[in-house]
């Protein structure tokens, strides 16, 4: 850290900052934050699929989210890279032939491959996440609330967020890290001309310029210690919870 601060220091002494770097942080943030909205969402249903019915379905669709982040990035991103393709053309095609105009790369050429990608190998990270946080809700508020009228969505609005909302921050906030800092699906999956913080230090390090990579490294670096400071604040707050406890 201290040498990508020095590196840094000497690239703004010389040339500044660039101002490609605020398009890349705009692209890193855009497309991390979406893909983040799109794996609570589903880790949410998975989660709470689980809980309100436990069973063999549930129970195959816990297992399915975890299987991508199991996979290496680079082996994900070749094998999405085929069924996108054709499912671009196949649209592409219906598009010329309904409307009489070419609608190009719909996925690839908007980003929402990229998107999928992501979802497909953090969807695990959100899942976990939100199980975590309804597992410390005792299922005998669920039955209370029911019992007195409350529908599914009621027990889940007035209990189940209210009682998970650090849980659910705590995952969002580790999928966008992961997002922001991921390679190898990023390369293979993105927009032309579609920079991110990642291939930006990617490019500059394959060439050696280290000092032109060290400012999207330190803001890289500063975004993933977020999760760190959080998770050390929740251990704290535990940690004094459990000796008031015991007092």
């Amino acid at each position: 850290a201290s040498y990508l601060l020095s590196e840094a220091v000497a690239r703004f002494k010389f040339a500044g900052v660039s101002m490609a770097i605020i398009g890349e942080v705009r692209n890193t943030v855009a497309i991390s934050v979406a893909a983040t909205a799109v794996a609570l969402a589903l880790g949410l249903v998975v989660a709470y699929s689980s809980r309100l019915n436990p069973g063999p379905l549930s129970n195959v669709l816990a297992r399915l989210s975890v299987m991508g982040y199991a996979v290496p990035g680079t082996v994900m991103a070749i094998g999405l890279l085929g069924p996108i393709s054709l499912f671009d053309r196949v649209l592409d095609q219906g598009a010329v032939k309904l409307f009489g105009h070419s609608i190009g790369l719909l996925m690839l050429g908007s980003g929402a491959a990229l998107v999928y990608a992501y979802v497909a190998r953090f969807l695990a990270i959100s899942a976990g996440g939100m199980e975590a946080g309804f597992s410390r809700i005792s299922p005998s508020l669920d039955q209370a609330a029911r019992t007195l009228g409350a529908t599914a969505s009621g027990v889940f609005r007035k209990i189940h967020l209210p009682m998970s909302k650090s849980a659910f921050a705590a995952a969002g906030l580790l999928v966008f890290v992961d997002c922001m800092k991921e390679l190898p699906a990023t390369l293979l999956l993105r927009p032309l001309n579609f920079e991110t913080l990642a291939t930006h230090l990617y490019g500059e390090a394959a060439r050696g310029t280290y000092e032109e990579a060290s400012i999207a490294a330190l803001i890289i670096v500063a975004i993933g210690i977020l999760p760190v400071i959080l998770l050390a604040n929740v251990g704290r707050q535990k940690k004094a919870m459990g000796s008031a406890g015991n007092v």
